[in-house]
């Protein structure tokens, strides 16, 4: 605790010196602060202050906050000095011409120690999961609420919207042009990376859209594995397993990890929508899956031109009803019956037992992401419509792509239609993060950057504690990005040299390196060279200079795999991770089916080029374990 103590001090000084102001007084609060309320001064208290500081901003108006004395005056005396040059001391409202570095400096002393990985209290552990229960109740109790009207034409929107796409999915699904694979992460009956492929349990509601003669094995010479597989009826199905990850020492994440049969074809589904959402002229400019810069770009243009506002939503994928995306997709039967023989029906939750769930699927669903960006979309223009108050074509919908974009819960909407979407969202169930929402003033968020008036103002982020030894790998590794990040800011000296003081005695080599050297070190603004403590040598095989220090080492789990499991894995690893794979005609080869390849025959075989696929994924795979760091000689 004391060491993160020093580095907000450390920033604090260095942001006064940045901003022209003192802030003596300002570390001797937080000292006695942090003395008296512990670790939550930091993580809990400062930040809901910085989330109060940017409401203002976008208000432009300064208002008072619980948890901090204004004395006599409209502003809190705690940072004043960072205040004062963007607000009026005596009336509290935003300056004509605020200084943008005093703005970055309340928002990076305020919300830096946020979103640090320690983990909640078992009480707050208990909160999320009974927030969790509450909000399904809530759920049920808006899908109860909608009118006819709403859902037709929510129906109809989505349609104009998604149409072309899932015209495209439901031909994909009558023929069988479907290819599943496994992710990396967890499943809820807790199989091993390589253990998924020997999978035991399959479901009716699955068996009728992905056939496990199809799913399962890799032809038709193994269809006898099928007889160690069970089949499972609608309720004796395994409910999705509902856990807590880090998130804030305020709240934990919720997430909801399926079982491994689902999350297969839930990744089938995925992969067959974004190869027609690609392909659409429209969707990728309304909604985006890998690629944040087009909301931060738009986050950008909006803080200077006010056009557009930036929209959080909380809880975003446990509000999303199942009821809309059924409607959604009512047009076309195989997609609504492979979408919802995909779906998790119940949840386990911890000290709650098993519930059913109304919501369409929490974080986990491969399906979450890109469903929830669909019926989030939709709302948007069924808000433009109604404040219209006039249907709109396809052709209104390409004249405002624009302006609109939506990744996730981050939604960019036209700050003119903004109070007629928040509540069209809210009415179909959404909740509106209004804290972190922006539309009235100049501060705009999305997607991790923040904007005031076409100036980023995005704040470094503290992720760890700060290490003591060099055991403390994952504090370690987290501690060389931090000091990295704030020296590439330029304006962190006695905090640089404070952290360079601290790793300096955790590891005993700790040299310059460049941006893409996968060594921890310092990385020097300027032109690396051998000189200041950095012991290097030179390379004759790569005739290039080395220099020592440590590396990340992280090696996959011992997970063997053998049999027709080793061979479904290959066949399906070629086609998902070697586009150059040759498919060619050969008897003497065993036969393949795929789902999602047409045209194979009995004499159809893969032939995998050389070199293109890890030749010890059957011994070891999935995610490491552990994570060490190594000492050695590498490029700097």
């Amino acid at each position: 605790m004391k060491s993160l103590m020093s580095l907000w001090f450390a920033m604090c000084h260095d942001l006064a010196i940045a901003c022209c102001t003192s802030a003596n007084s300002d570390i001797n609060t937080v000292r006695v602060r942090v003395e008296h309320e512990g670790l939550s001064f930091l993580t809990i208290t400062l930040p809901d202050l910085g989330k109060s500081i940017q409401k203002w901003i976008d208000l432009g108006q300064a208002g008072i906050h619980p948890s901090f004395n204004t004395g006599r005056r409209s502003l809190p005396v705690f940072l004043r000095g960072f205040f004062t040059r963007v607000f009026d001391l005596d009336t509290g409202a935003l300056l004509d011409e605020p200084c943008i570095d005093a703005i970055y400096a309340l928002r990076q002393l305020t919300l830096s120690f946020g979103k640090i990985s320690f983990p909640c209290t078992p009480e707050r552990e208990r909160k999320a999961m009974q927030d969790f229960i509450k909000c399904e109740q809530e759920v049920r109790e808006v899908d109860a609420l909608f009118s006819e009207s709403d859902l037709a034409e929510f129906e109809r929107i989505s349609t104009l919207l998604f149409g072309d796409v899932f015209s495209q999915l439901d031909r994909d699904i009558y023929y069988g042009n479907l290819l599943p694979k496994h992710g990396p992460g967890a499943t809820a009956d807790k199989l091993t990376v390589n253990g998924k492929y020997r999978m035991e349990h399959w479901t009716t509601r699955l068996e009728k859209y992905f056939p496990s003669h199809k799913y399962l094995i890799a032809n038709h010479h193994f269809t006898g594995e099928l007889d160690k597989v069970t089949f499972l009826e609608p309720e004796m199905e395994m409910p999705v397993r509902v856990v807590s990850v880090p998130k804030t020492l305020k709240t934990p994440r919720i997430i909801a990890i399926e079982p491994a049969c689902m999350q297969y074809c839930q990744q089938a589904l995925l992969r067959a929508f974004l190869a027609a959402y690609s392909r659409d002229e429209l969707l990728p400019t309304l909604i985006g899956f890998d690629d944040q810069t087009p909301n931060q770009e738009l986050a950008k243009s909006g803080s200077m031109s006010g056009h557009t506002a930036t929209l959080d939503l909380s809880e975003a994928s446990d509000r999303v009803s199942n009821q809309l995306v059924r409607r959604m997709m009512r047009k076309w039967p195989h997609l609504q019956g492979a979408v919802d023989a995909c779906r998790s029906r119940r949840a386990d939750v911890p000290g709650m037992g098993v519930i059913r769930l109304a919501k369409y699927a929490s974080m986990g669903s491969a399906l979450c992401f890109p469903v929830e960006a669909m019926v989030f979309c939709t709302l948007i223009f069924f808000g433009i419509q109604k404040e219209l108050n006039a249907s709109i074509s396809r052709k209104d919908i390409k004249l405002l792509s624009s302006q609109v974009r939506v990744y996730g819960d981050d939604l960019i909407v036209p700050s003119r239609h903004v109070r007629t979407i928040v509540q069209t969202l809210e009415h179909f169930g959404a909740q509106v993060g209004l804290s972190k929402s922006f539309w009235t003033g100049r501060f705009r968020e999305s997607c991790g950057k923040e904007y005031f008036n076409g100036r980023d103002v995005s704040i470094t982020r503290v992720r760890q504690a700060l290490p003591s030894t060099i055991a403390d790998v994952k504090e370690v590794i987290s501690t060389v990005s931090l000091r990295n990040q704030l020296a590439s800011q330029g304006c962190y000296r006695t905090t640089v040299e404070m952290l360079d003081s601290l790793l300096g005695k955790v590891l005993t080599h700790y040299p310059l390196v460049g941006p893409t050297s996968s060594l921890l070190g310092r990385v020097d603004p300027f032109e690396i060279s051998s000189s200041n403590g950095t012991k290097s040598k030179w390379d004759p095989g790569l005739h290039t200079r080395l220099v020592r220090g440590y590396f990340v080492q992280a090696r996959p789990p011992i997970d063997p795999l053998d049999g027709p499991s080793a061979l479904l894995k290959c066949l399906l690893k070629l086609e998902t991770d070697s586009p150059q794979g040759v498919i060619e005609t050969d008897p003497d080869q065993v036969p393949c089916y795929l789902p999602g390849l047409s045209g194979l025959n009995d004499q159809t075989s893969f032939r995998m080029p050389s070199g293109s696929q890890d030749e010890r994924h059957l011994e070891r795979t999935g995610r490491p374990k552990h994570v060490s760091i190594k000492l050695g000689w590498r490029l700097p």
